[in-house]
């Protein structure tokens, strides 16, 4: 019998400040707590939960989810701790595929108390774990869920990383160092740690930081360059739609936008996948036969270039890069009302006058 499965709440008795902010973070939503995941998961199959390889890691009968023999059980632990404390800490390593990487989790020994792996020096042990430093959690560890996923057609529904890059590079933006120790008596006066609200979209200020905008107009010309800071695409996720909007104003009035109706109506300053089923567009990937992304590449920069009416004095030109969570197109197949998730949230905004 394998040891017994350490639960979110367990880890609160020393990790307290660590235990706060995992609670807040994205991590800590799944197939119960998380709208649009759930929807779309049910959308997807009613029968099957596929989405339990990363929603819901440490699920007891794991294989039973994604075969379709058992549904998510809201009395079950380690479905409703979603990607839970104990399964990010027991990854011994992750394994290369070409649909989807595989997390490798460490053997437990039988009747001893479990192992938890992370990248400190000298880490203590508790009553309830050893402790251990592995150099995948510097190199690898995020590639098992956040690299990429193909459907059974080879269609990629979801790309954030490749090959040449390491989890450094995630831990520096998603978890920077913030005041306190690791637990709560602080032992070895470490002073620090990484945070565990694994920051991202749904923080306002985080998501100012990802991505420069510098404008510049000529007469009727008006050239918006982006660039991409971020380790990773700007499109990542399939239900998202990212986009500009951009307003020319002269006397407090809007004399010109880059969309009459829908901000799709720019091709060049909308950012989403699309699918296809044969000849159809689809909007859930799961059986899309074909797809494409109009993206902004990690580091990558674009000139975009508007015309626009011609510049006077007084006139300015506001541009804004906002994020839908959920596309318009997710309505025609999941029922969002009552969410916010797709109004759009500003991510940055930059003034020309």
């Amino acid at each position: 019998m394998a040891q017994s499965y350490l639960d979110n709440h367990a880890c609160n008795e020393c990790h307290e400040k660590i235990y706060e902010e995992f609670e807040s973070s994205m991590h800590a939503k799944g197939y119960f707590n998380d709208t649009l995941h759930r929807k779309i998961a049910d959308k997807v199959s009613t029968k099957t939960y596929d989405c339990a390889r990363c929603h819901m890691p440490m699920a007891d009968n794991l294989k039973a989810l994604i075969d379709g023999d058992a549904r998510p059980d809201r009395s079950n632990k380690t479905h409703t701790d979603a990607v839970s404390c104990y399964f990010c800490h027991t990854i011994a390593y992750v394994k290369k595929e070409h649909r989807f990487n595989i997390n490798t989790k460490s053997r437990q020994a039988a009747n001893y108390k479990p192992t938890l792996y992370g990248r400190l020096q000298n880490p203590e042990d508790s009553d309830k774990h050893s402790s251990v430093n592995n150099p995948i959690y510097a190199q690898k560890v995020c590639m098992g869920c956040h690299s990429h996923k193909l459907n059974d057609n080879n269609v990629t529904v979801f790309r954030a990383m490749d090959d040449t890059q390491d989890s450094i590079g995630c831990i520096k933006c998603h978890m920077p160092e913030v005041e306190g120790g690791v637990e709560k008596m602080d032992k070895r006066a470490r002073g620090k740690h990484v945070s565990h609200r694994f920051l991202g979209i749904h923080d306002a200020n985080f998501r100012k930081q990802g991505v420069d905008i510098n404008l510049s107009v000529k007469g009727d010309e008006l050239n918006v360059t982006l660039h991409n800071k971020m380790g990773h695409p700007l499109i990542i996720q399939p239900a998202r739609a990212k986009y500009l909007m951009i307003e020319m104003i002269r006397d407090n009035k809007v004399i010109w936008r880059n969309y009459k109706v829908h901000p799709s109506e720019d091709r060049q300053g909308y950012f989403a996948y699309s699918f296809r089923k044969g000849d159809q567009p689809i909007v859930i990937p799961a059986e899309a036969t074909s797809g494409s992304v109009h993206n902004l590449d990690r580091n990558e920069t674009k000139r975009l270039h508007y015309k626009i009416k011609p510049w006077k004095s007084g006139d300015k030109v506001v541009v804004g890069l906002y994020v839908k969570l959920a596309k318009d197109a997710c309505t025609s197949v999941i029922d969002l009302n009552g969410t916010s998730l797709n109004k759009p949230l500003l991510i940055k905004q930059v003034i020309l006058k």
